[in-house]
């Protein structure tokens, strides 16, 4: 009996012991392994480890030798890294590091490529436009030269001009400008002529493939005229690339080849003196990567050629006029067109056959193929809706209400995709079949962030066959436009040291305002000792002027003003008054823009406007001289009696942004530099000559718009809350000001919902 009960207790205890019972063994198995590798590697034999020769105080196990002060002797470096302690001497003074504004600068890291065109006084406005207009904004940078004195420069053209028309001059005067303004920002300097036509993808694909660290004077190789013959120079009518290496070590030797070398052509004097001093003659393959040029024979139609070495060529040359660059610009255009078609057929072929081998199969498949799958919402907030759109009308209007007339870049892209559709259904059932629009049944679209714009098409069809019958069918399609290669684009570097202008324009119905203003102007900028001065503009009206002697109107105002300039020794508060019975903001401005330099960053605020230094810092850096300017939406908040109807008297944190919306019907508020608002006026004058009254239906956001190439950046901005105030609206403004500043008073009342939940009260009330 005792027998069995032993059993039963082993089996019990094997299994407790079952699930650590791997663990054992492994652990049991690696120890032993261990042991004997442990065994083996020491060996009973005489024979030293490599590397342990020597007397018998060396170091053995392969520890290579190294000197009485750590070092690794001659002849066996060891690359083990080392710890330098920082060390300053106490005898020199300690002067601050300051490091580079850019990482890239920090870093040694160059541009790739910059070009320099050759032009002359009787191609400047025909072949060097030609060259802006076609692969001018291919390339990363692009400059002009010429010698004219006193040229007059294209629109969208940077001309340098060195003043002596000398072929020689003009190449050695380039060179030494090239050196000595972007010698130590690109790593490659391409030369061309205006009358070459080159493929700049093309180009910039070559250099992407050529090392940094050779000297390299790469193009079409052509022989001295009489010279030796392994001496070749670069024919500069096909272009020709030169290293920065090479510039560099050019560059002290261009006076001597100045004075020495005789030549007529300026491409044969650069090369005559590479070789003589440097020792290089030009090439036209290096590492593997050909140069390909091709001439054009008189007569010769673009569109007809099919050579080979036609097809391939980097540069072409000579371009005759205007219109043969032009066809060459869009015979070569569609040769890369016709490759990147081709180049996504293949990926895409590949896609389809990978796709069987992945665990998803062939249902992992997305359309179209290489595009990103649509967007899969987790909830339904996050659902995308589809607008919907006829050829006349769209039904998801930008200003909420339910349908408008389809217009302007709208209409354009529902024009462009419903020839597209027609378009690849011809291609696909031609020549069975050959379809023309009759009618646009339905239209939806949305843009999807992860892959583009979608699109969905009902479409009323005629099919015509090949023995010329006719069907009317309705087919239902779907487009993608996907989203293009993202591109950063450059922007000049600024800080959140600027000082900013505020310039505060104040009315007699301002003045119940005024003071709430102040106080958060000394709160937020004042008391933080922000890098921010007020100006205060008074307007007057022409009655309240004539008895300021008696009753100053803005009394009250400037005792305030009095106030702070005592609490703050330091801070000065200028004002400037100013008498009229239309105040128009761009005279305001003038009257303003006289008495600060040009380099002031000015804020136009309303009295409004709560001052604070989130707001402040993005206007700094939203605004860049001569080239952007700001203007901010601010976010104004409803009428509390509408919106809370004594529940609820001000809006908690939590609330914010909340009981209220973003005025796009205001441009009161601006943030712009005074250069660039002077130039602006310049050309505005120019245009209205004397006629003064044209200021009156204007705002400083149509003077930049209007009368400046510089960017206008409009966007809503969270930091600029204004309570709720019922504008007074001036009636003797332009119609177009007046009307804004009435659609501006009635938008601020309420929302939708809580106007409707006031009426439908004060109907309840009534009917009681």
């Amino acid at each position: 009996p005792a027998v069995p009960g032993a059993a039963m207790r082993l089996a019990a205890l094997l299994a407790a012991l079952r699930p650590v019972l791997p663990l054992v063994l492994g652990l049991s198995l690696g120890c032993s392994l261990s042991l004997l590798r442990a065994s083996w590697s020491q060996g009973g034999g005489e024979e030293q480890c490599p590397g342990a020769a020597g007397p018998p105080g060396a170091r053995g196990g392969g520890v290579r030798p190294e000197a009485a002060d750590g070092r690794p002797v001659p002849g066996h470096e060891d690359f083990r890294p080392r710890i330098v302690p920082y060390y300053r001497d106490p005898n020199k003074p300690y002067k601050k590091v300051l490091r580079t504004r850019y990482i890239q600068t920090e870093l040694g890291f160059h541009e790739r490529l910059f070009v320099a065109v050759l032009t002359s006084k009787a191609t400047l406005n025909t072949l060097a436009v030609a060259v802006n207009k076609t692969v001018a904004h291919h390339f990363p940078r692009l400059l002009y030269f010429t010698g004219l004195r006193s040229a007059k420069v294209p629109h969208g053209m940077v001309l340098v001009a060195h003043g002596d028309e000398r072929p020689i001059w003009l190449m050695y005067e380039t060179m030494h400008y090239i050196h000595q303004h972007f010698g130590s920002d690109y790593d490659w300097f391409y030369i061309m002529q205006d009358d070459t036509y080159a493929q700049a993808e093309q180009v910039k694909a070559l250099v992407t493939h050529l090392s940094i660290n050779q000297d390299a004077y790469l193009g079409r190789a052509e022989e001295f005229i009489g010279g030796d013959e392994q001496a070749r120079y670069c024919h500069g009518g096909f272009g020709y690339l030169i290293s920065r290496s090479l510039l560099l070590k050019l560059h002290p030797h261009l006076d001597s080849c100045r004075n020495e070398i005789l030549s007529v052509r300026p491409d044969e004097w650069l090369g005559r003196c590479i070789i003589d001093f440097l020792g290089i003659a030009c090439v036209s393959q290096l590492q593997g990567q050909h140069y390909h040029t091709y001439e054009l024979a008189k007569n010769t139609e673009p569109e007809k050629e099919e050579e080979e070495e036609f097809q391939a060529a980097l540069a072409v040359h000579p371009v005759s006029d205007m219109t043969m660059m032009y066809r060459l610009h869009k015979h070569f255009s569609r040769i890369q067109l016709d490759r990147a078609y081709q180049e996504i057929q293949d990926l895409q072929m590949q896609i389809r056959n990978l796709t069987s081998l992945t665990p998803a199969g062939e249902g992992g498949l997305t359309w179209p193929v290489g595009i990103n799958a649509p967007f899969l919402p987790k909830s339904r907030f996050e659902v995308i809706s589809w607008d919907y759109f006829t050829e006349q009308h769209l039904f998801s209007c930008p200003d909420g209400s339910p349908k408008c007339e389809l217009s302007g870049a709208s209409k354009a892209d529902v024009s462009e995709i419903i020839e597209s559709a027609l378009e690849q259904l011809n291609s696909r059932y031609q020549p069975l079949l050959r379809f023309s629009k009759r009618q646009l049944l339905n239209g939806y679209r949305r843009f999807d962030p992860t892959r583009g714009m979608e699109y969905t098409l009902d479409l009323l069809l005629e099919a015509v066959t090949q023995k010329g019958h006719s069907h009317v069918l309705a087919k239902r399609v779907s487009l993608v436009r996907p989203l293009s290669k993202v591109e950063i684009i450059p922007m000049p570097y600024v800080t959140e040291a600027t000082r900013v202008q505020l310039v505060l324009p104040l009315t007699v119905q301002d003045l119940d305002f005024v003071a709430n203003f102040l106080d958060m102007f000394a709160m937020n900028t004042l008391d933080t000792h922000d890098n921010a001065l007020l100006t205060l503009l008074f307007i007057y009206h022409p009655y309240d002027a004539q008895r300021v002697g008696q009753v100053d109107v803005f009394a009250g105002v400037k005792a305030m003003v009095g106030e702070l300039e005592k609490r703050y020794v330091e801070v000065k508060i200028p004002w400037i008054s100013v008498k009229t019975e239309v105040p128009s903001q761009v005279k305001l401005m003038d009257i303003v823009s006289k008495k600060h330099p040009v380099d002031t960053l000015f804020f136009l605020a309303s009295v409004w406007t709560e001052i604070n230094m989130e707001f402040l810092n993005r206007c700094r850096m939203n605004t860049i001289s001569n080239w952007q300017v700001f203007f901010p939406v601010h976010f104004q908040e409803f009428n509390p009696a509408l919106v809370y109807r004594g529940e609820q008297t001000a809006s908690s944190s939590t609330d914010f942004l909340r009981d209220g919306h973003f005025d796009r019907h205001s441009f009161a508020e601006a943030c712009f530099y005074n250069s660039d608002y002077m130039t602006a006026r310049t050309k505005l004058a120019a245009d209205i000559l004397d006629r003064d009254e044209v200021l009156e239906s204007m705002e400083v956001f149509d003077v930049f718009l209007h009368y400046s190439g510089l960017h206008l950046f409009r966007a809503v901005e969270p930091g600029l809350v204004q309570k709720y105030a019922l504008r007074s609206c001036n009636p003797r403004l332009s119609e177009e000001l007046y009307h804004r500043c009435v659609l501006s008073n009635l938008e601020g009342l309420a929302s939708r919902s809580h106007l409707a939940m006031a009426l439908f009260e004060q109907e309840q009330a009534n009917s009681t």
